[in-house]
């Protein structure tokens, strides 16, 4: 049995860290999502102020269907703001904007990180949902003794190993437009007083850790998936 075995023991304290952060995230989001800021500027001018202080006047925002779907696409550069952020003058609408925002001024500056996550992407999507498959397949076939089985673990690993690459680069990306955006919050007056500030902090910080908690799930999978070929063979 693979997919329901002691091996799952290596996936609890990542998927507890998950949770953790997912929950953190919300409470921060639901919670500063009811401070109204003093200057009263809705997510898109938020956006619109910090894009415009980088010379970016030639991004388009637009607004999106559903609830913290922000993004950035560099293909279009285009910053798209989900309901809950674009319209709303709350500290963590504006906190969300200018996070996004930030990613559009990283594209604009040549952002090392940003263009190795930007190229590799395409290759992370197949490779994500290649891996396990792969790697089972080869442990299955290790195990009748095919010859062809240890390639294909070995390429479900790389596949792993691409994914983890991927979450580890997406860090210095996301502290970075987080440091950008909470910088010029304050810069730009976008955020005053010390509670607003630190409000904004909050909502950015929570929405870090997610992505640290991506990566220790990654790591948590090669781990399991390790474990599970040690235990065939033994």
């Amino acid at each position: 049995m693979f997919w329901y075995d002691a091996t799952y023991v290596i996936l609890i304290p990542a998927i507890i860290f998950t949770f953790i952060a997912q929950g953190k995230v919300t409470s921060n989001f639901n919670k500063f999502s009811k401070v109204r800021t003093r200057r009263g500027m809705t997510g898109a001018e938020a956006a619109r102020l910090m894009l415009d202080a980088n010379g970016l006047r030639d991004v388009d925002i637009e607004m999106v269907r559903g609830s913290l779907t922000d993004h950035y696409d560099p293909r279009t550069r285009v910053l798209r703001l989900s309901e809950s952020v674009c319209n709303v003058t709350s500290v963590a609408a504006v906190s969300v904007a200018c996070h996004e925002a930030g990613h559009a001024v990283q594209h604009a500056e040549g952002y090392t990180p940003l263009q190795v996550r930007n190229s590799i992407v395409p290759v992370v999507n197949f490779a994500s949902s290649l891996s396990w498959p792969v790697a089972i397949l080869g442990i299955i076939l290790l195990g009748n003794g095919s010859y062809i089985g240890n390639t294909l673990f070995n390429i479900g690993i790389i596949a792993m190993l691409a994914v983890i690459f991927f979450h580890t680069i997406t860090l210095p990306v996301e502290y970075n437009a987080s440091r950008r955006a909470k910088d010029q919050m304050e810069e730009l007056g976008i955020v005053s007083g010390s509670e607003e500030a630190a409000g904004a902090r909050k909502v950015l910080n929570a929405a870090a850790m997610t992505y640290v908690a991506a990566l220790a799930a990654a790591i948590a999978n090669l781990l399991r998936i390790l474990a599970i070929r040690g235990r065939r063979e033994n």
